[in-house]
Formats: C-alpha cells, sequence, structure tokens
C-alpha cells in the first residue's frame, strides 16, 4: 500500500482536517484491512471501542476520506458501498454468494488504457474490471454440502 496510516494523517492535516480519535481510528481500519469494508462492518468493529460513534460519523468520515484522495468508494450495483485504501492499480474477484472481495493484479491491462487513448483519442484516466465467481470457501462450502 503506497500510503501509510501517519501520510494520510499528515495530508488530513495539512488541508486543515481536525484529527479526532474516531477519524483515526476509521483511517487505520480502513488501511489496515483487506477486506474492503462497507461502512456498517467498520461501525461494527470500532464501536466496543467508541460506543458513541454513529454510523452516520463513519460514513461522514468515509464521505472525507474519498474526497481527500485517501480511499475508494467501490459499488457493485447492491445497496451497500465498500471503501478500498489500497489506491494501486488492481482489480478486484468478487465472490458471487457471500460477497468477499479478494485484490489481485495483471498488469498487461494496463495496456487496455493506452490502447484505448490510441483508438479513441480519449484522455483515458482510469478504468475498472472486476471478476465474479464463487471463492475458494464457499467452494469448499459447497462441495461439503453436496458430500
Amino acid at each position: 500500500m503506497a500510503t501509510s496510516v501517519s501520510d494520510a494523517l499528515e495530508q488530513l492535516k495539512s488541508t486543515g482536517v481536525r484529527m479526532t480519535p474516531q477519524r483515526h481510528a476509521i483511517l487505520s481500519y480502513l488501511m489496515n484491512s483487506m477486506t474492503h469494508p462497507t461502512a456498517d462492518e467498520i461501525y461494527r468493529a470500532l464501536s466496543p471501542e467508541f460506543p458513541s460513534m454513529s454510523v452516520a460519523t463513519i460514513y461522514n468520515n468515509l464521505r472525507l476520506f474519498v474526497d481527500a484522495g485517501l480511499v475508494r468508494e467501490l459499488t457493485y450495483g447492491d445497496d451497500s458501498s465498500r471503501f478500498d485504501a489500497d489506491l494501486s492499480d488492481h482489480y478486484h474477484c468478487i465472490c458471487k454468494s457471500c460477497g468477499r472481495i479478494t485484490d489481485f493484479e495483471y498488469p498487461p491491462l494496463l495496456e487496455v488504457e493506452k490502447a484505448a487513448a490510441r483508438e479513441t483519442g480519449f484522455i483515458v484516466e482510469g478504468h475498472r474490471m472486476e471478476i465474479y465467481g464463487i471463492c475458494p470457501d464457499c467452494a469448499a462450502s459447497d462441495k461439503a454440502g453436496k458430500s
């Protein structure tokens, strides 16, 4: 991950954002998470430590982090966004059974942007690709259930 929690905190402070304990905890949780959590998952994980924190606080801070360019919001057509603090070029495999999202990299796909720019004249700013299937855990559970 290119940005550390301390770098992200400094970036926010330099733009005048006050660093609250809740904000720090949300940012740390996101930057150390590999699960692409929803706001509700972040709330459930942090509420024991911050019992007075609301889901609205989570959403407001996530919006702040997205606007600051520290976090990506991932939407997949369902009602809940997921958040990813890994801003490197990577793709996602999404389990159609449990919703688990796993990162993977495949550098040759970056050539697609260059080809699109050449063929269309667009100034390409990025692309997004998702692969859908069944994760190993769900596949193993399905096999166990059929045995």
